[in-house]
């Protein structure tokens, strides 16, 4: 063990980790999302209610929420680590700072977006996490999901920062694969699509929920 952690813990270790991090997530909004579409139903929360009731009989459900905090967490530090050493190593600043040539709107704002996603996941897990599992165990989850999202204020911060989200993720998503190198010039502009429309349809599938209820839905 004592050679993998020497090697996480070097410049390249700990990309490759922030690489296989990011991945991990990936997956995760994936389904997040998937489950999260059974608001719609029209149904008045039955078929979102019986999707988290049986969430909630699978055992391992507590060690995954667990494993997926301190996923996120070790993502946000690592991340926060490698933009503080990529600062140091450029202490002096210019005048006049021209973004780095085919440097991406993305990119530059890798930082400000992944700060504003924290932000939101820790208002995020307060809204609905901390209310469903202690404030409210056994509640109803998807009066809940209704009563916050048809507040204006809260919804239009979700919505402004699944845009933001997008933003992030369509970056992270590029940059996950070359760090693992697969950057030939024959398939990573196909890759460069692919996190794009990733990007899009977490973005407006997350946000089309608040949207949804404020317009109405039930």
């Amino acid at each position: 063990m004592g050679w993998l952690l020497r090697s996480l813990n070097t410049s390249i270790g700990k990309k490759i980790f922030m690489a296989l991090t990011g991945i991990l997530l990936i997956l995760f909004l994936i389904t997040h999302l998937l489950g999260n579409l059974q608001l719609f139903a029209g149904d008045g929360g039955v078929a979102f209610n019986n999707y988290a009731e049986t969430l909630g009989k699978i055992p391992l459900i507590p060690l995954i929420e667990a494993g997926l905090g301190l996923l996120f967490l070790l993502h946000i530090l690592n991340g926060i680590y490698l933009w503080w050493n990529n600062k140091k190593a450029r202490p002096v600043k210019y005048k006049v700072q021209k973004p780095s040539e085919g440097a991406s709107v993305f990119s530059r704002t890798m930082v400000l977006t992944g700060s504003i996603t924290f932000i939101f996941l820790v208002i995020h897990l307060r809204t609905f996490w901390f209310a469903s599992k202690i404030e409210n165990p056994g509640g109803d989850l998807f009066q809940l999901v209704v009563e916050s999202f048809r507040d204006p204020i809260y919804s239009g911060f979700y919505i402004v920062a699944m845009v933001l989200l997008g933003f992030h993720l369509n970056h992270g998503f590029q940059s996950a694969f070359q760090t693992f190198g697969w950057n030939h010039s024959k398939y990573f502009p196909f890759i460069q699509k692919l996190g794009t429309i990733y990007a899009i349809i977490m973005a407006v599938g997350f946000a089309s929920m608040p949207i949804y209820f404020l317009l109405g839905g039930n």
